[in-house]
């Protein structure tokens, strides 16, 4: 139950964006740019990032989007973001991809936690400045999206099918198409 009256028909963060339509566009304009825009990292990997700091923080609507989101740009390989959420360092991925886990798990906890060792392990294994800064930010933005979701008490379903339906749209169409849909139809 939301803590404050929220859209019924938009769980997680949408509610919290619908209720406050101004500080949703930046919102979504900076996960736009982290997670969709020009990167040498792809989508999915990007995604892959958000997924895992947000099931850190066992926010469910947030790994689970994110997860869908990410299944989407990989194919539909659920198995492996699911193994990147238990346990990424037995994934099938690359393994710059597994440092730049790393980095991101230390800033969940406490970006003071991030080594010279950590980034110079991601570095070994062919990661850029960028990259690496784009991997913090990326899981210092899920913190506070994480925060943002669960602080509000939103709904935060159970309905796999759910999630897999919409993270194939925003995959598809961007975090600011989409949003600026579920805005407008609920504008005050």
């Amino acid at each position: 139950m939301p803590h404050i009256p929220l859209p019924d028909d938009l769980p997680g963060i949408r509610g919290a964006m619908a209720f406050r339509p101004e500080t949703a566009r930046p919102l979504n304009a900076l996960v736009e740019v982290l997670l969709q825009g020009p990167s040498t990292l792809t989508r999915g990997e990007r995604e892959l990032i958000a997924t895992y700091v947000s099931s850190r923080n066992c926010t469910h609507y947030c790994h689970s989007i994110h997860g869908a989101i990410a299944a989407a740009h990989l194919g539909g390989d659920e198995a492996l973001v699911k193994q990147v959420k238990t346990d990424f360092t037995q994934a099938d991925i690359s393994p710059k991809l597994k440092a730049l886990l790393t980095i991101a798990g230390k800033v969940q906890q406490d970006g003071k936690l991030v080594t010279t060792a950590d980034v110079e392990a991601a570095r070994k294994h062919g990661a850029t400045d960028l990259e690496i800064h784009d991997a913090v930010l990326i899981a210092a933005a899920f913190c506070m999206y994480n925060r943002y979701v669960d602080g509000l008490g939103t709904v935060q379903p159970d309905d796999e099918a759910l999630y897999r339906e919409r993270g194939r749209r925003v995959a598809r169409d961007g975090y600011v198409f989409v949003s600026e849909e579920y805005l407008a139809s609920h504008a005050r």
